[in-house]
């Protein structure tokens, strides 16, 4: 699957990752955009350091794999970074803009450029699967009803449902039904960003290879680019361009799966060479000494 995708050269000495990565070339325009990017981030509850001057870059066209250890913070970045957790310090800025010198009209302008999948789905369950849909739409923009259902049933044939589910509560969904139509209401406002906090969590093996196609499909058709928290070593091979791993509070590297695959970073190689790895690591070339 040929894609943009940024090389990164990986460090696991405790070095800021960011420091190695290289500019890429992929359509001809030189150094790739910054289209997120977290510096010195500093997030606690309580007593609890969760990120501890937390540095990433997300680049423009790309799916970014963020991967960590159970608690290590993955989530808790994401919601950092669209504004759900406060942090005690550093500076987030999405499309260039500054999310906290800039005003709220500058903010709501950048957060209708994202669109946000949730863990579970997070569906309104007193709402049906159109009515979701056109929630955020409501929010922003004022279309006439008739719009508004034609919106809804575009966005469910997006992601490979059809109008039969519109008038459907959430209970009445399966789970890949959910993470279906919680996808199609992150991209009802045609978002350039698109957030995916575990997106394959709770479906089958089938079911989250469908999943992963269909992801990798709307980021080559319509050019998105897609910040993933995930554990799914199968979805960081076949459809990330680059990883990201957070480990002390910390993103230790930042690579491509050859890249991780090399680290000698202990809880990586635990990772990235455990048994569940298997299948994995035997299908991804390895580097060769030189």
């Amino acid at each position: 699957m040929a894609r943009i995708s940024p090389t990164a050269a990986a460090t696991s000495n405790g070095q800021d990752p960011l420091a190695g990565q290289i500019p890429f070339k992929g359509n001809g325009a030189g150094t790739p955009e910054v289209i997120i990017e977290a510096r010195d981030i500093v997030v606690g509850f309580g007593d609890r350091l969760v990120l501890n001057h937390t540095n990433l870059n997300v680049y423009r066209g790309e799916i970014l794999g963020f991967v960590g250890g159970s608690g290590a913070g993955k989530s808790v970045l994401m919601r950092t970074i669209i504004g759900l957790i406060p942090k005690r310090q550093g500076t987030v800025k999405v499309f260039g803009v500054d999310m906290d010198a800039t005003s709220d009209a500058g903010r709501r302008a950048v957060e209708r450029r994202w669109g946000i999948l949730f863990q579970q789905g997070a569906l309104f369950s007193s709402l049906t699967v159109k009515e979701n849909l056109q929630f955020p739409v409501r929010e922003y923009l004022n279309l006439s009803q008739k719009l508004l259902d034609e919106l809804a049933i575009a966005k469910l044939e997006m992601v490979g449902l059809d109008a039969s589910a519109c008038d459907k509560y959430p209970s009445e969904l399966s789970g890949g039904m959910t993470k279906r139509v919680a996808l199609a209401r992150a991209l009802s406002l045609d978002p350039e960003i698109v957030f995916l906090d575990e997106p394959t969590s709770g479906l089958d093996p089938i079911g989250a290879g469908e999943f992963d196609t269909l992801i990798a499909t709307l980021q080559r058709t319509l050019g998105l680019t897609v910040f993933m928290v995930t554990h799914d070593l199968d979805s960081l091979h076949t459809v990330c361009d680059r990883i990201a791993v957070l480990a002390d509070g910390k993103v230790i590297s930042a690579g491509t799966m050859e890249t991780m695959l090399a680290s000698e970073h202990p809880w990586m190689r635990a990772y990235f060479h455990g048994k569940r790895s298997r299948a994995v690591e035997h299908a991804v070339p390895q580097p060769t000494e030189s």
